[in-house]
């Protein structure tokens, strides 16, 4: 990875977080945590699942070993993986079988996102695809402790995705281009 892409994947990683996760109330707990300096954002240079891995696995050791107060959650972001999204899919596998044996299990959980999520039983172009479409293949570590607390912070989160999913039909074609510029260099 040359020396100037770090800086412009994680401007981009900002940039996403700030226009469209907390500008669109995509999650209603992010503001706090980004405006507060407890996000830690790091750049993978992993262009294979083995140091994906190696890499998530550094980083649920520094979130465990961290306060929360200081640090809350990560950004694993892997812009030299595949770009392809079956392939990243098959690497949430892994994820799951690595917080499994390593007993992190209940203690966190990895949220993904990726230029071209897509939901199962989703055509590739549905908008509610767009709630967790990123500019680089990303995998999101949350504290088990901090989701539950942020859980029973709110009125009914279980309709957080249904009104996300809202929040993307309600984009014009203008406003898709404008905030997810990375779909139409594919």
């Amino acid at each position: 990875m040359d020396e100037s892409k770090p800086t412009e994947v994680e401007a981009a990683i900002r940039d996403w977080l700030e226009r469209i996760v907390i500008g669109l109330g995509l999650c209603p707990f992010a503001s706090r945590v980004v405006d507060d300096g407890r996000l830690r954002i790091r750049i993978s240079a992993a262009t294979g699942e083995e140091q994906a891995l190696t890499d998530l696995q550094e980083e649920l050791l520094l979130l465990a070993a961290g306060d929360p107060r200081e640090l809350e959650t990560s950004l694993l972001a892997l812009p030299d993986l595949a770009g392809d999204f079956d392939a990243f899919n098959q690497l949430l596998g892994l994820v799951d079988l690595l917080l499994d044996e390593a007993g992190w299990r209940g203690r966190f959980q990895v949220a993904s996102f990726h230029p071209y999520y897509r939901f199962a039983d989703t055509e590739p172009d549905a908008p509610g695809n767009l709630t967790n479409r990123s500019p680089v293949p990303l995998l999101h570590i949350l504290r088990e402790t901090s989701v539950a607390a942020a859980i029973e912070s709110i009125e009914d989160p279980a309709a957080i995705p249904t009104r996300n999913v809202r929040v993307m039909e309600s984009l014009d074609t203008a406003q898709r281009h404008e905030l997810f510029p990375w779909l139409s260099r594919r």
